[in-house]
């Protein structure tokens, strides 16, 4: 694709980004066949390649088009289309910064930031959020069924497993809305981790800065990734193995502090060690012989796995999850268009209800068709999205294979 950026914009690092993107693209298309609201639309802008043209008008120094917004608000970030682009398009950051830009030079109408402000406040902090969640869990009974199924109950009180010392020792990033909305995903992955020899160290870290990257306040973001990194510091010149995250939605963005932190002479070279050290817990999992701890086996059960897009387009890990299933004794049913996103998509559900209640529909459809005795997801989001509308339950795939290792001593 032939370019002429705006050159001002040019001179600098997102805009030499934008171009070499922008001349990647050769218009084939095949990215719009995997997009999942261009196939609830059929409207071109409603997909990579349009958005792409979208952008590019704008980076050429072109006023943005009324409904450039609406567009690119509508793209979920799944990054199928990377999946099929042929000539490795990275579609998503050019979305990154060409959402980025549009903040600046058209700002949102003052109820839409404060709508962004809040959820970036709201979602980042547990001191905000995990006091809001206990209210609505109290006036859960009294909601209305809409409301209501959209807070999860009060989940029960797991046991604390004692603090155990392993020569082998791992930093656990435990998320900003998990540890309220399903303390059990951590508390599984930990006993997981302790079965395996591998002690997590606990770190008091914060927002991996996705909430606040993908709502086009960058700048906030970097602040979140500066945070962890020093609180991770410590663990890592101590001879911490890898940052385990159990929510594929945070495990790209801290593989990316290396590229977002790159122009920071400060911590350029420790997000490069901390990118190197991030893990998704499957990949950390499926490196241990598993089949050795096993105690029982799952008998067969029939599960569907719902591979969030985060995992499958956004790490390129595929197969892995469903391999630790199988080899644990679950049984793996077919799902259909399993590349299509759910619609959680962070705070997507949110602010495209719409949109996302149709693609949750059409993926509980799919997981559902094959009657299984549950749904195992690797992502926090899709699991509280799908949650509330499937009729059977809905959880962390490590939840089910912490049950099948021997009892701690």
């Amino acid at each position: 694709m032939q370019t002429s950026l705006d050159p001002d914009f040019l001179q600098t690092p997102e805009g030499l980004a934008a171009d070499e993107i922008l001349r990647n693209c050769v218009h084939c298309g095949f990215c719009n066949a995997t997009c999942p609201t261009y196939q609830l639309t059929g409207n071109e802008l409603d997909g990579p390649r349009g958005r792409i043209y979208l952008i590019k008008q704008m980076l050429e120094g072109n006023p943005p088009a009324a409904a450039t917004r609406q567009h690119l608000d509508r793209c979920l970030t799944c990054r199928a289309c990377e999946s099929t682009c042929p000539s490795g398009v990275e579609y998503h950051r050019l979305l990154d910064i060409g959402r980025e830009q549009l903040e600046r030079r058209e700002p949102r109408p003052a109820l839409q930031r404060l709508q962004r402000w809040l959820l970036r406040r709201g979602l980042t902090s547990r001191v905000l959020f995990n006091p809001a969640l206990r209210l609505g869990q109290l006036l859960r009974p009294v909601l209305p069924e809409a409301i209501a199924r959209g807070i999860p109950p009060r989940p029960e009180r797991r046991p604390t497993l004692p603090p155990v010392e392993h020569p082998r020792t791992m930093l656990l990033l435990e998320g900003c809305v998990q540890p309220a909305l399903a303390p059990a995903i951590n508390a599984a992955t930990r006993r997981v981790l302790d079965v395996l020899g591998i002690a997590t160290v606990p770190v008091n870290a914060g927002c991996c800065g996705a909430v606040s990257f993908h709502l086009g306040a960058v700048s906030e973001a970097r602040d979140f990734m500066r945070g962890n990194i020093d609180a991770w510091w410590p663990a890592i010149e101590a001879g911490a193995e890898a940052i385990v995250i159990t929510a594929s939605g945070c495990a790209p963005m801290v593989k990316d502090y290396a590229s977002l932190l790159a122009d920071d002479p400060e911590y350029a070279g420790k997000a490069v060690r901390v990118s190197e050290l991030a893990r998704d817990v499957s990949e950390v999992i499926a490196a241990e012989p598993l089949a050795d701890y096993l105690a029982i086996g799952a008998g067969g059960q029939a599960i569907a796995f719902h591979s969030p897009c985060t995992l499958q387009h956004g790490q390129r890990i595929n197969g892995v999850v469903e391999r630790l299933l199988e080899q644990a004794g679950y049984t793996l049913q077919p799902v259909a268009d399993s590349h299509l996103c759910c619609g959680s998509a962070g705070t997507y559900s949110i602010l495209q209800p719409e949109l996302s209640g149709q693609l949750r529909a059409n993926k509980l459809d799919a997981l559902q068709a094959g009657e299984p005795g549950a749904i195992a997801t690797a992502n926090i989001g899709c699991l509280m999205h799908m949650r509330g509308h499937a009729k059977v339950p809905v959880r962390h795939w490590i939840e089910l294979l912490e049950p099948l290792l021997p009892e701690a001593s």
